[in-house]
């Protein structure tokens, strides 16, 4: 959960540790969350700022880069004005991420140019996927670092305050990069946090350029995730998200065969943790076994992320997706008659090069027949060093954004109406914050919802006698629904 610190515009800033505005329960950045050094709190490196843009596997990096920064002794501020320099950890997934990133630099350089910021060092995926045409087009940026050249941020930053005056930039090959996330200074509150278990990614997928930012699939060691998450659970995280750009195939180019279900069965043995969430699932690899895993684990929550882009044959080719309708169709079924209870979670793309109306079909039919809990639709982004910016009849835009609209109000009738049906049960809620300006009112969320992309919990206290607290993990009566979110009383 970010927070927006930086308030003169849209850019988020990380808060510190034991800053007013570091999270939920003032533990964003915390190091012990993730077994980090405890950062010299005196600043006498200098202070930085950090602007995290993208996905959860992003903000691992991000958190990496502030442990390292911190152990070395520099001092992390909320306020880019109050700091020596700035990390803008960059995302380049598609035109509106690139856009979001490109402003966040455009801002710091401001900045650097008003003489309110010394240096402004870039990172992540549009680093990694611009590189020279960066620097080229803004030469004040001080320094460039790839993703796999992330562990390097200190040695750059120790060149910057040495007097370096050229730029400095970091490019690895993902094949050196050993992936160890345990210097790690969390930025989401003390009770949840995002566990990483692989990186890069196989799939030739036509629309994606992730594999050629973050290079080719890469699993870390089953001991190493474990060690890991046992660490965070020691500390007090009561949720992991478990993370990756293809978390089924973890384990495939390490061991041989795809390694998840024994991952999962070590993750769910981990005492200090309450709940283990699934993200970014592949529709391949997907087997009976796995899927026991989930029905009979004690802490995976019956909970799914499986983006599948489509549900016509014909895009799902053009895609180079390798399944079929009816194999997604068959996957889905199985698992929800498999693991009670189940919610589940995808993406699609509207406009993809060569979407007929007889797709869009075929996509709306499937999504109706499918009952998705969360479902979120993009539009198509044309990456250019991308097969699919290659493919014939491009789809008009309004066309697209009309298709995607359309799915959405699809896909709103279903969710709010599955809501609605959960009214009047009892659920287990996990309280993240506390509602400003309200008190006794708390949001939350229940193993239904992920952070950050799904709806919210909204628990009233009903008893002084027995207060809720952050990162609290609260049974709850569902009172009301609204929307995407629900209202819940707090049960004594």
């Amino acid at each position: 959960m970010q927070l927006p610190i930086y308030q003169k515009s849209d850019i988020n800033v990380v808060a510190p540790p034991n800053s007013p505005n570091a999270g939920a329960d003032g533990a964003s950045g915390n190091p012990e969350t993730a077994g980090a050094v405890e950062p010299n709190t005196n600043g006498a490196r200098g202070n930085y700022a950090v602007v995290s843009l993208g996905c959860p596997k992003n903000l691992v990096d991000t958190e990496q880069m502030l442990g390292r920064l911190d152990a070395d002794g520099y001092r992390m501020v909320d306020s880019v004005e109050g700091a020596d320099f700035v990390v803008v950890n960059t995302c380049a997934f598609i035109d509106s991420a690139r856009d979001e990133s490109m402003a966040a630099i455009d801002e710091m350089l401001t900045l650097k140019r008003d003489g309110k910021l010394r240096n402004v060092v870039v990172t992540g995926c549009l680093a990694e996927r611009q590189q020279g045409k960066l620097l080229e087009d803004r030469p004040e940026i001080d320094a460039l670092v790839g993703v796999f050249g992330r562990n390097d941020i200190v040695s750059v930053v120790d060149e910057l305050y040495s007097g370096l005056e050229e730029q400095r930039t970091v490019f690895k090959p993902a094949a050196v990069n050993p992936l160890s996330d345990a210097v790690r200074s969390a930025v989401t509150p003390r009770h949840f946090a995002y566990l990483k278990i692989s990186e890069g990614c196989d799939r030739l997928c036509t629309f994606c350029a992730i594999p050629k930012m973050r290079g080719k699939h890469f699993s870390k060691p089953i001991e190493q995730i474990v060690e890991e998450a046992d660490r965070l659970g020691r500390s007090g995280v009561k949720e992991i998200v478990v993370v990756a750009q293809d978390t089924t195939y973890y384990g495939m180019d390490r061991y041989g065969k795809p390694r998840l279900n024994d991952l999962l069965k070590q993750l769910d043995r981990i005492e200090s943790i309450d709940w283990v969430r699934l993200m970014y699932f592949y529709p391949m690899y997907i087997d009976d076994s796995l899927i026991d895993t989930i029905a009979t684990a004690r802490r995976i929550v019956p909970y799914i992320d499986m983006p599948l882009q489509h549900a016509s044959d014909a895009m799902l080719k053009r895609m180079s997706r390798k399944t079929t309708r009816k194999l997604q169709t068959e996957i889905v079924r199985k698992l929800r008659e498999r693991i009670d209870s189940l919610v589940m979670r995808t993406t699609m793309i509207t406009g993809f090069p060569g979407e007929t109306e007889d797709d869009f079909k075929q996509l709306m039919d499937f999504v109706e027949e499918s009952q998705f809990e969360n479902l979120g639709v993009f539009t198509y982004s044309v990456e250019d060093d991308t097969p699919a910016a290659k493919l014939p009849n491009r789809v008009d835009p309004e066309i697209a954004n009309r298709r995607r609209d359309e799915l959405m109000a699809l896909q709103q009738s279903i969710a709010f109406e599955w809501n609605g049906s959960r009214v009047g049960g009892v659920e287990d809620v996990l309280i993240d914050a506390e509602m400003p300006e309200q008190e006794g009112v708390f949001i939350g969320r229940t193993r239904s919802e992920a952070p950050d992309v799904d709806g919210l919990v909204y628990v009233s206290q009903v008893s002084e006698e027995s207060p809720v607290e952050i990162g609290q993990i609260r049974k709850c009566e569902i009172v009301a629904s609204q929307g995407y979110d629900l209202a819940a009383a707090a049960i004594d």
